[in-house]
């Protein structure tokens, strides 16, 4: 394809077909990565904040259990 007048034929789409689905794969796997360690920090901001919101919550409503001897 060094020639602008040339024919385009078919092999020439087939290469360059397969240059950028090879480049798509590689941005692909970045971008899975990426998700993952998202999804691990999503995970363990909801456990901590629903940890730390019921720790809240049972400070609040403590029973007082009084033991009396008759």
């Amino acid at each position: 394809m060094s020639n602008p007048a040339q024919r385009i034929t078919r092999d020439d789409i087939e290469a360059k077909f397969r240059e950028i689905q090879g480049e798509v794969e590689l941005i692909e796997d970045e971008a899975r990565n990426y998700a993952g360690l998202v999804a691990v920090a999503v995970v363990v901001t909801v456990v901590a904040v629903a940890f730390l919101l019921g720790r809240r919550r049972g400070r609040k409503v403590r029973t007082i259990v009084e033991i009396r001897r008759v």
